[in-house]
């Protein structure tokens, strides 16, 4: 709903003046002028006069407290629903809300310090306000968010619609074309917007494969197509065009084919489906074959696309809102369906601003998407309902069925598109992403810092043999390979992972202490209670519990534990903190098990070779090197075992096996 359809209601002509003077009455046409800049109180710069000067003290200030004329203000509001606009010292609109009871909604702002400092700043920016009074809740979000788009608020929700959508247009001609574009400066139907040009493209193919319509731009008319003004295309010779510039194919025809691609456009492919089923039917009783196979084409080009865009099998229209978030921005995704196909699609992101909750944004986006494609809802899919109550509009949260399937959907694709939208900006700018990213770790880890500086330990060893431990290193959430190290245990003995983890943990943080390197701000080890009760003991005897995080991830139920507490922390699985860890976690085992195989392996090798008097261990690696395995030395011929070792000591191995042989064989 916009200005003018709030004037044609009738519901703008009773508007209070926006001077905060209840007693006065403005017109609509004022109210037209106030959101266009130049109405009454307002300079060319789109701010008012302001009323009075400042007159808070800085204890005001402080505390949130109005000034005395704004106090006096704030006593004279009505309980009446409307939109409340805030000025600062220059006369500039800093935040338009709308309220169901202006009185109470805008003494909340003045009566108390809030959680938010943002919130706490634009209160101790706010000098002057204005009010007007509409008729109810959603009057006032209508206008409010065209206020928003007039005066762009500092402390307002942004909506971040930076691009335009692509729309399939069917033009106004005596052979129409059917092309995707991002204008509307062609005569004709338009279809959409689609929420990328590839969903346009997926649809115009399909019309292409089906129907043989003309992709040539001329401006066709009778008198030139009679006269031969018009030649013959490629798209004719492979039979993708009728013909239509010459007149190949008369206008009814082709009308045929334009009325059933409006179907497609219009979300009625099941209908046209059944169309061409039974065309195709029909024609084969008759013995028209050569027909037949030509509609049949249409037919499954048509059931393959259904396949793939309807989304629910229903006769209903339908229109679906999806929400998610990730910090200050919040993403929303809206469809349109038509006999279970989705003909309208689109997705925005908003720039939170006062912590809006998601209600607020929910809201924002229905105006939004009412206004911009002059819709006219009835019943609406939500995850949850908006916070404004919408005159003839029932909002559904499902919970199962067809229209939890839809629900679903949105919410997969407003995922997706918020995912598109991170990748893309830590792609432009890495260094922001990063920032996010530890700003993240650091809230779910409960830290003090960020942890740009990340070690995570893990043990390896079989029934306690070659027993090592590996320490991998991330700087800013990525891996810093150069970093890595690994640890033979010394002090245990057998399978002892406890004590394992102490022991590597005292080596390396006593030798970082000592030689003065700066130690991690988050240790993590692979385990549970008991790896990192034995990390806390390490950390106590080296003095350095507090100075560096500690936390133990367990691999069954991706558990976080932390010292001192006795049940663990569950991070969202989708979570991209918890992803980190899981990688360093992954990292440490892949590292720490290949070193272990290693050194497995060549302990077997030291056990054949280094038992050959006169075979050290350069002779034993060039062996290895050359024949890669003790069997092959073993069976190897002399000849051979002399290319890789010299003369004397292929001898003495050549002796070593084969005289072992014999006594084998004896």
């Amino acid at each position: 709903m916009t200005i003018e359809d709030l004037k044609e209601s009738g519901r703008l002509d009773q508007l209070p003046q926006v001077s905060g003077k209840p007693e006065e009455v403005a017109s609509a046409g004022e109210v037209d002028r106030l959101l266009a800049g130049v109405g009454r109180d307002i300079d060319k710069g789109g701010r008012f006069e302001p009323e009075f000067e400042p007159d808070r003290t800085r204890d005001d200030i402080r505390d949130n407290r109005p000034g005395a004329h704004l106090r006096e203000k704030i006593l004279n509001l009505p309980e009446s629903p409307g939109v409340y606009m805030y000025l600062d010292r220059h006369g500039k609109v800093i935040y338009v809300g709308k309220a169901k009871r202006l009185k109470r909604r805008v003494s909340s702002y003045f009566n108390r310090r809030h959680d938010s400092i943002k919130t706490n700043l634009l209160v101790r920016n706010i000098v002057d306000m204005r009010f007007i009074v509409v008729g109810s809740e959603e009057d006032a979000l209508h206008l409010e968010n065209a206020m928003i788009k007039a005066y762009q608020p500092h402390y307002n929700v942004l909506l971040k619609d930076d691009k335009s959508y692509p729309w399939i247009v069917v033009t106004k001609e005596l052979y129409p074309r059917v092309f995707m574009t991002r204008e509307k400066d062609l005569p004709g139907k338009y279809y959409g917007p689609y929420g990328n040009a590839q969903s346009a493209k997926v649809v115009l193919q399909l019309i292409r494969d089906v129907y043989p319509l003309r992709s040539c731009r001329h401006a066709l008319d009778e008198k030139g197509i009679a006269r031969g003004k018009f030649s013959l295309c490629l798209d004719y010779h492979i039979k993708k065009c009728g013909g239509a510039c010459r007149g190949l194919i008369n206008p009814d025809e082709y009308g045929k084919f334009v009325a059933q691609v409006r179907q497609i456009l219009n979300g009625e492919t099941l209908v046209l489906e059944n169309y061409l089923r039974d065309e195709m039917t029909r024609l084969s009783e008759e013995w028209k074959f050569e027909e037949a196979q030509g509609v049949k084409e249409k037919y499954e080009a048509v059931k393959g696309y259904n396949a793939k865009s309807v989304i629910a099998r229903s006769e209903e229209e339908a229109d679906m809102f999806a929400y998610d978030e990730n910090g200050d921005s919040a993403f929303v995704n809206f469809m349109h369906l038509h006999h279970g196909a989705v003909v309208q699609s689109l997705n925005m992101e908003f720039r939170r601003r006062l912590a809006e909750t998601p209600a607020a944004v929910l809201s924002m986006a229905i105006v939004e998407i009412s206004r911009r494609f002059n819709r006219r809802f009835t019943s609406v899919i939500v995850p949850f309902e908006p916070d404004v109550e919408f005159e003839g509009v029932e909002f559904v949260v499902p919970k199962r069925g067809e229209k939890k399937k839809i629900l679903d959907v949105g919410m997969k694709n407003v995922r997706q598109y918020m995912t598109d939208k991170e990748k893309m900006a830590e792609k432009l700018d890495p260094e922001k992403g990063v920032e996010k990213l530890m700003e993240q770790m650091k809230k779910d880890f409960r830290l003090n810092v960020q942890p740009r500086h990340i070690e995570c330990f893990d043990n390896s060893n079989i029934q306690g043999t070659n027993p090592v431990a590996s320490c991998v290193v991330f700087r800013n959430g990525k891996p810093s390979k150069r970093d890595y190290r690994h640890f033979i245990i010394k002090t245990v003995v057998g399978a002892n992972d406890f004590a394992s983890m102490k022991e590597v943990l005292h080596r390396r943080y006593s030798r970082m202490v000592a030689e003065g390197e700066p130690l991690p701000q988050l240790v993590v080890v692979d385990g549970g209670k008991g790896q990192l009760s034995a990390a806390v003991e390490a950390f106590d005897e080296m003095g350095i519990r507090g100075e560096v995080a500690l936390v133990g991830i367990a691999k069954r139920l991706e558990e976080i534990y932390f010292p001192g507490d006795q049940l663990p922390l569950y991070i969202d699985k989708k979570s991209r903190s918890l992803q980190v860890v899981q990688a360093l976690r992954d990292e440490a085992h892949r590292f720490g098990i290949t070193h272990h195989r290693l050194r497995r392996s060549k302990g077997q090798v030291a056990s054949e070779l280094d038992s050959i008097k006169g075979i050290g261990e350069v002779a034993a690696k060039a062996l290895m090197k050359e024949l890669k395995s003790v069997k092959r030395i073993r069976e190897a011929a002399l000849e051979t075992l002399e290319e890789a070792v010299g003369k004397a000591k292929a001898a003495i191995v050549y002796a070593h096996f084969h005289e072992k042989g014999e006594e084998n064989a004896e």
